[in-house]
């Protein structure tokens, strides 16, 4: 299935110099990710041309997820990063790229999915910041599967901290 085109994702000035190179940006949010007074983000990047090169079974192409925080002098820091945070391009089976976006709320971000064919599923896997460690950690993953014509009948499932433990963000993998 071919794959919509991406619409272009303004980066401001003091941002761009977390795009990789060979990179474009797939999202841009802001909002508050650790409880101060400055204004963070979270950037999802695609490689350029991923369509083409990525293979869900043998070879996904990776989508960097970057946490930035907002700094007094209006830069920002890369605090965290994951290339195992967000699906590739063709992991959403017929429904094609499954990335929804990203929602960032008090200290919690969270990783969109919704993909499949006749058999639908959605997943949401949410981050919480932790300020003792200064880091953000596996809070919530979970989803719904359901069939595109009976969508009444919808299983949910939705693991939390007492079912995977304490999960830094760096450690998380979508793909396992």
């Amino acid at each position: 299935m071919a794959q919509e085109p991406k619409i272009e994702v303004s980066v401001p000035v003091n941002m761009k110099q977390f795009i990789l190179k060979g990179y474009n940006v797939l999202d841009l949010t802001k909002g508050d990710l650790n409880k101060d007074a400055y204004p963070d983000a979270v950037m999802v990047l695609y490689k350029k041309g991923e369509e083409k090169t990525s293979d869900v079974i043998d070879h996904p192409e990776k989508r960097p997820l970057l946490v930035l925080i907002g700094q007094a002098n209006n830069t920002y820091k890369l605090a965290a990063y994951s290339d195992n945070a967000v699906y590739c391009v063709d992991c959403g089976g017929q429904m094609g790229d499954p990335f929804t976006g990203i929602t960032i709320k008090n200290g919690y971000f969270s990783v969109e999915h919704y993909g499949g064919s006749g058999w639908r599923w959605t997943r949401i896997i949410t981050f919480k910041y932790a300020p003792a460690e200064k880091a953000w950690f596996l809070y919530k993953d979970g989803g719904e599967h359901f069939h595109a014509i009976s969508h009444e009948e919808v299983k949910t499932q939705v693991k939390t901290v007492k079912d995977f433990g304490k999960v830094p963000f760096e450690k998380f993998d979508i793909y396992k």
